[in-house]
């Protein structure tokens, strides 16, 4: 603000007053001139479907925590217990990696649909039939961090720590690092350290837009960001939101429509799924998760269902901004589960 705005107005001026970009937020974003992706064999929408793989990794004193989990279960509005341990809330988590994973992997392999994991790390390591179940399957397993902890108040040290630990499980048990990052908790210093860290081709902690888009903050080097949803997401089961499947894939069906018609009109879009094995897992919501993904293949190649990871490529391929060299090579990365790895000081 102007010497002027704060003489008229010197108990409300602030630094940031009439600022579109700042701190690290673009509140104008692509405006009315958003990108038009011509997505694979012209499709409208890329549908990506994340499965988070969260259980094992919450807070738990046998976990070395000093307070039970709270979050995303079947108890609404449940209270950590200090220095306790919360037999209700390990046994509904242990219900997600018990049964709700494997009723999801029977469904996506069933309906012959990709997806991404969003897998905390110490979760993996509790599981490795699980792991495998993932990578025989074909989907690709971002990292979650290690912990399914609130960063918030996390120092960057520890956070630093364990971005590199779970990197190092990701390595030991799906045979290659993970390329995508979304912590889900995070601080205004996770996605610097993601950066410093040098080989994630995105994150995803961030909800702002229908499309990718780029950022420089942390380096002299684009970093992409694919936005995730909390809204297209099955943890309002959990927060007296969707009562039963139907509803959920009733949301899901009309929010699609939505993308498809922009499509159709000449402004492709992108849709993600959020989804937790405990959550979803249930058999009555998985009923309306199938008949959502019966509906999204019902538009054929109208809706590109796909995986995270095969968005990043399409937009370091197609959509690498100017000023900033050749856009790094991405192709090694989907025949093997090889690698790209980043240059954080390029």
């Amino acid at each position: 603000m102007s010497t002027k705005g704060k003489q008229r107005w010197p108990l409300s001026a602030h630094p940031n007053d009439g600022k579109s970009i700042y701190g690290g937020r673009d509140v104008v974003g692509y405006g009315p001139s958003p990108p038009k992706p011509l997505w694979p064999n012209g499709a409208k929408v890329a549908l990506n479907l994340v499965l988070n793989y969260e259980e094992g990794g919450e807070k738990c004193l046998l976990h070395g925590d000093t307070e039970s989990e709270k979050l995303l279960s079947e108890i609404a509005g449940a209270d950590a217990y200090p220095d306790q341990r919360h037999a209700n809330m390990e046994s509904l988590y242990d219900y997600g990696s018990r049964a709700g994973f494997w009723r999801l992997h029977d469904l996506f392999t069933r309906k012959q649909v990709p997806c991404t994991v969003y897998a905390v790390g110490m979760a993996l390591e509790r599981n490795p039939a699980a792991c495998r179940a993932m990578v025989q399957a074909g989907w690709e397993v971002a990292s979650h961090g290690y912990r399914w902890w609130d960063y918030q108040n996390v120092s960057a040290d520890i956070e630093r720590e364990h971005i590199n630990r779970a990197v190092q499980i990701h390595k030991d048990l799906i045979g290659c690092r993970p390329v995508g990052m979304y912590q889900g908790k995070p601080n205004i210093n996770t996605r610097r350290l993601v950066v410093e860290e040098g080989g994630f081709l995105y994150d995803s902690d961030a909800y702002d837009d229908d499309l990718p888009y780029w950022t420089t903050e942390h380096c002299n080097r684009p970093h992409l960001i694919i936005p995730y949803t909390l809204s297209e997401n099955d943890m309002r089961f959990a927060i007296n939101g969707f009562s039963h499947g139907g509803e959920f894939a009733t949301y899901l069906k009309d929010s699609l429509r939505a993308l498809v018609d922009e499509g159709r009109r000449g402004s492709p879009k992108m849709m993600t799924v959020g989804l937790h094995c405990r959550l979803v897992g249930r058999p009555g919501r998985a009923a309306g998760l199938e008949e959502f993904i019966s509906y999204a293949q019902s538009f054929g190649e109208e809706v590109w269902i796909c995986r995270r990871d095969e968005i990043a490529k399409f937009w370091y391929q197609n959509h690498y901004p100017d000023g900033y060299g050749k856009a790094p090579n991405v192709t090694d990365l989907y025949s093997g589960g090889g690698s790209v790895q980043m240059n954080s000081s390029l």
